[in-house]
């Protein structure tokens, strides 16, 4: 007579690697974070936001949905002011579909370096910090989409190239998904 013990099931060791498995791809994805304003501290040239918006600039933008096609071109014409702390940003925007939009930012530089700014179609406040030749800010925008307004979020980088260039890249979102990004080249004047 064979009297065979029962195999020992191989479910729990089965079950310990994948949640092992998983909790090791969770670290992992956690430490993939987003870039901090501080990583470019040690970049150059320095942007001061007082100095490059300041006067006339001439901007070139396409908006990307999120499967990365462009879905409109757009040009801007800045008209930049400060007064102390205190700094205005009155945007003419020229779209490829023939429509116009204006929007005027006023910004406050506060004596911590981080910069407030409010404008018509902006819920709240928009809240950024420089560090280097970035500036990093985020703010929700009242969008008109097809006859209704929606609010989307944005987290908007801007890095100096040089005494005249700026480049800009925001990425849109709305109720944390993806919606798309706006590419702009910033040219001094």
């Amino acid at each position: 007579m064979n009297l065979a013990l029962p195999r020992p099931s191989n479910r729990p060791a089965l079950l310990s690697r994948a949640l092992l498995a998983a909790l090791a791809s969770v670290a992992l994805l956690g430490g993939c974070s987003t870039p901090k304003i501080q990583d470019y501290a040690k970049e150059t040239p320095v942007l001061e936001l007082r100095d490059y918006f300041n006067g006339t600039l001439d901007a070139y933008g396409i908006f990307t949905d999120r499967s990365g096609q462009v879905v409109k071109r757009f040009t801007v014409v800045m008209n930049c002011s400060w007064n102390g702390d205190q700094g205005v940003l009155d945007e003419a925007f020229s779209y490829s579909d023939g429509t116009t939009q204006r929007r005027i930012w006023r910004l406050t530089r506060h004596p911590d370096g981080r910069y407030t700014g409010q404008a018509d179609d902006v819920v709240g406040s928009a809240e950024g910090q420089q560090s280097g030749n970035a500036f990093h800010w985020t703010y929700t925008l009242a969008l008109p989409v097809d006859g209704r307004v929606i609010e989307v979020q944005f987290d908007d980088w801007m890095y100096l190239m040089n005494d005249k260039v700026m480049l800009n890249k925001a990425a849109m979102r709305k109720w944390g998904f993806g919606l798309g990004e706006v590419t702009l080249s910033f040219v001094k004047r």
